[in-house]
């Protein structure tokens, strides 16, 4: 099966090693597509573990994986990157995710941040 983040690779060579270690997440644009492919699969471990310490909404994470089972997810879009890259420390990735909630298509459009920190990529918010 081709993987939820639109990646066109199967899932077990794309997402799911980021879900199984996010180390393999080796860019920030591939946590990005970690986290949507752990949305749409309402993986609220890999979506606390990938969240940044200093902003991750721990008390939240019942409320997010029952809102993630509750819309069913059509796409992921990525409208642009800067840094990130597998040499940087930051990055930001703009994104639009697309799904669908009470009848109608909805959209979460926004420009994230992430940060690399022990080797490895994690979310840290809307960015600024």
């Amino acid at each position: 099966m081709n993987c939820y983040c639109g990646s066109l690779k199967l899932y077990s060579n794309c997402c799911e090693k980021a879900h199984k270690n996010i180390g393999e997440a080796k860019t920030a644009e591939q946590l990005m597509r970690s986290r949507y492919s752990a949305f749409v699969l309402a993986n609220g471990d890999y979506l606390m573990q990938s969240h940044h310490p200093s902003t991750r909404p721990l008390k939240e994470k019942k409320s997010i994986v029952k809102w993630a089972k509750s819309v069913e997810w059509i796409k992921l879009e990525i409208t642009e990157t800067s840094k990130g890259t597998e040499k940087d420390t930051k990055g930001t990735v703009t994104f639009n995710a697309y799904f669908y909630e009470k009848g109608k298509v909805d959209v979460i459009s926004e420009k994230s941040a992430f940060l690399k920190e022990n080797n490895h990529w994690t979310y840290l918010g809307l960015s600024k």
